[in-house]
């Protein structure tokens, strides 16, 4: 009898870990981000929407409003510059970050490797060169020497176009610089980037907008399946109705959506 109460007693408590293990298997990836206190974002340093100010911190239309939703979470908002962009999926899945949020084209590619978003911001893919040579690329960037960010919308773009024969670099900034230094005859960056880095005013005041290739939205990616998408569309939706966004894009020139 002692020995069959025992055999049970074993069975109960083996029944009651694996009923605890799949439990804890089973948390929320937003009960994930808020035990371990921190919401890890992805990023390429990316003026407007992530770049260090001059005190060093993160600032821009996305960091600015990826803090906010950390304070909403309860947890602190790590920037982590991402070596390798087309990688970021893979950064994401393996958990060295909890988000993708760095002025992110929503795109076939996003949607199929993670869980993305309600848009909140609109964005262009243009085609940056000097000034002297943009009407010869208003109306064909055929045969140029490209500049393109690897693994972006804009090199997407540019494939959709047949153009493969391009000049891949690591970031946005990397293909301007291309450009500006003459061993590219234009890049394809985001629009965002484009009216912040070139034009009169800026550091690369010889340098242009010749045309736009691709109208996109931009949005967050998290993990496949994670719970914390809806949360943050939900204040999302509460940004866009108290002004929030609009503020945002008043101080970085940011267009948003409705």
């Amino acid at each position: 009898m002692k020995k069959l109460f025992a055999t049970m007693l074993t069975l109960a408590l083996a029944l009651s870990c694996f009923a605890g293990c799949g439990a804890k298997q089973s948390d929320s990836d937003l009960a994930y981000i808020q035990e371990k206190g921190s919401l890890i974002v992805g990023i390429t340093e990316y003026e407007p929407m992530d770049y260090q100010g001059p005190d060093g911190q993160w600032i821009g239309f996305d960091a600015d409003l990826a803090n906010l939703v950390g304070q909403e979470l309860g947890v602190k908002v790590e920037f982590l510059v991402l070596a390798d962009w087309g990688q970021k999926f893979y950064e994401l899945d393996a958990k060295n970050i909890d988000c993708i949020w760095n002025g992110m084209t929503i795109t076939e590619e996003s949607t199929l490797n993670s869980s993305v978003t309600d848009p909140y911001a609109i964005n262009a893919q243009v085609v940056v060169t000097a000034a002297d040579k943009a009407a010869d690329c208003a109306d064909s960037i055929q045969g140029l020497k490209i500049a393109v960010e690897s693994g972006s919308a804009g090199e997407a773009a540019l494939q959709d176009m047949g153009i493969t024969d391009l000049i891949a670099v690591q970031d946005q900034p990397a293909a301007v610089m291309e450009v500006a230094a003459g061993t590219a005859d234009a890049c394809v960056i985001d629009i965002t980037m484009a009216n912040a880095m070139t034009g009169e005013g800026t550091s690369y005041d010889n340098l242009t907008i010749a045309q736009r290739l691709t109208e996109e939205q931009y949005g967050v990616s998290f993990r496949k399946g994670s719970d914390v998408t809806a949360k943050v569309n939900q204040l999302i939706a509460k940004y866009q109705a108290d002004g929030t966004l609009a503020k945002l894009s008043e101080t970085y020139g940011v267009a948003v959506s409705d």
